[in-house]
């Protein structure tokens, strides 16, 4: 039986940046208007087409868990990763993800509705990260390809699921 599992909801920190990020087309949008400049008209154009890339192909709205694979579930788009690939699962809060990472560097979407994309840690190196908050993360080591690190909601029951 398949277990589906939310992106958990945004830390308080990464929720202001997106509601000042959201902010920022409207801005632009209205100084068009004022204005009369197409220049910030076409900032705000191209900020709206940005979001929506960010909302339908880099953030997940779920994961799923089934007898065979891992399923991290976007908008337009599924990634499937087998179960037989996973090594280990383990649950990170704020301070054992800064032990367990060092520094690290993100390298794709950031304070937009979270972190989505690559993250180089200096303990580990290249990850895949889907995170939406710095606490009850898990992560998901494999034996081929890149580690992933997620925040589902309910942390403690995906990690169980993982390791059946």
């Amino acid at each position: 039986m398949d277990r589906s599992f939310k992106l958990a909801p945004m830390s308080m920190l990464i929720r202001g940046l997106t509601v000042a990020l959201l902010g920022l087309p409207l801005f632009f949008g209205l100084h068009a208007f004022a204005s009369h400049r197409w220049v910030t008209g076409a900032i705000s154009l191209v900020l709206i087409a940005l979001y929506a890339v960010v909302w339908v192909w880099c953030r997940p709205s779920r994961f799923v868990v089934s007898e065979t694979h891992l399923e991290v579930i976007f908008p337009g788009w599924r990634r499937r990763i087998p179960l037989l690939d996973l090594t280990e699962v383990q649950i990170l809060n704020k301070a054992s993800s800064r032990q367990a990472f060092g520094w690290s560097v993100r390298i794709g979407v950031g304070g937009l509705w979270g972190g989505f994309g690559w993250l180089w840690t200096k303990r580990r190196g290249l990850l895949d990260f889907y995170i939406s908050r710095v606490d009850g993360l898990v992560l998901i080591q494999r034996s081929t390809g890149r580690d992933l690190l997620i925040s589902p909601e309910n942390p403690v029951q995906m990690a169980g699921s993982l390791q059946k």
